[in-house]
């Protein structure tokens, strides 16, 4: 741990941290290394559970960032996922995750499911997030998951937060490219709350 966040030292780059701190980012500590950087990181230390989880109890971005990309995602449970949700700062945090590990879940779809249809925006933007990288790697949803997805993306593409509606149009363009079908359903649907396909 320490050796670890010793090296966080060598990566530091000052005006990216300086950049989140003007954005009202803010961490107790954050050094500012690039994800490049975090990502040769993990691959060295591999994944390691226990290490992920006393990485992820840090108040230090690189530190959470870190223990997303070394968590082996078939060993950890739904409740220790629940834990790191609610304990999720940021919206850079919140797509780290869902990027390095949420999306590789054996599950994965509960939890994207779920998380839409939260009123929470940063679980709205996690379970928009997981879910379009299913689509991406060819996952089709059931019936009853596709009227879910699109029930839960139009109320996103009609709410408040400007994320939120960004994962949730990504989340759409990514079901349309799962064939004509999906397309035709997402294009309708779409158009019925009068919304525009981008």
């Amino acid at each position: 741990m320490k050796e670890i966040k010793q090296s966080f030292r060598q990566m530091m780059d000052g005006s990216i941290a300086a950049s989140m701190r003007t954005k009202g980012v803010d961490y107790k500590l954050n050094w500012g290394a690039t994800l490049p950087r975090l990502r040769e990181k993990a691959e060295e230390i591999g994944k390691n559970y226990d290490l992920a989880i006393a990485l992820w109890k840090e108040n230090v971005r690189e530190c959470k960032i870190l223990a997303t990309m070394i968590m082996p995602p078939n060993e950890v449970l739904p409740e220790v996922i629940d834990i790191w949700m609610e304990q999720t700062p940021t919206q850079e945090i919140a797509e780290q995750a869902a990027f390095n590990l949420y999306q590789y879940l054996p599950y994965a779809p509960e939890k994207a499911y779920t998380w839409m249809a939260s009123s929470e925006p940063l679980y709205q933007l996690c379970g928009f997030h997981i879910i379009t990288r299913l689509f991406m790697n060819g996952q089709e949803p059931n019936e009853r998951g596709i009227n879910e997805f699109i029930d839960q993306a139009i109320v996103a593409l009609q709410g408040e937060s400007i994320p939120v509606r960004k994962a949730a149009m990504a989340a759409v363009q990514r079901f349309a490219n799962l064939g004509l079908v999906y397309e035709r359903i997402a294009k309708s649907a779409l158009k019925q709350a009068n919304l525009e396909f981008l």
